[in-house]
């Protein structure tokens, strides 16, 4: 079994974050990242993506990326409106809908 290795930078927590995610979401590109709050004494981020799922529609979903132990919690979700997602749009997507 693999050793587990604490990352060493925020952009360490950041790549970790993102190998772990893309298969969760990338069904949903394109996919944006609307909030994101890194906690670094606790080698962890909370961050908030946008995204259509097919049957819900548009959705904003929390989730909790802890570094450490390489697990991704889903912390709730909430309806976005219309309007939310034409603002969110105008950003470049997180992960976008012509990724391989």
């Amino acid at each position: 079994m693999a050793e587990l290795v604490a990352p060493q930078t925020i952009e360490d927590i950041r790549e970790l974050r993102d190998r772990k995610v893309r298969p969760v979401l990338n069904p949903f590109r394109p996919v944006w990242l609307v909030e994101e709050r890194l906690i670094p004494e606790e080698d962890s981020v909370l961050f908030n993506v946008v995204f259509e799922d097919p049957q819900y529609g548009w959705l904003n979903r929390r989730y909790r990326y802890d570094a450490f132990d390489d697990v991704l919690y889903h912390m709730g979700e909430r309806r976005v409106s219309e309007a939310e997602v034409l603002s969110i749009q105008r950003n470049e997507p997180y992960l976008n809908g012509n990724l391989a």
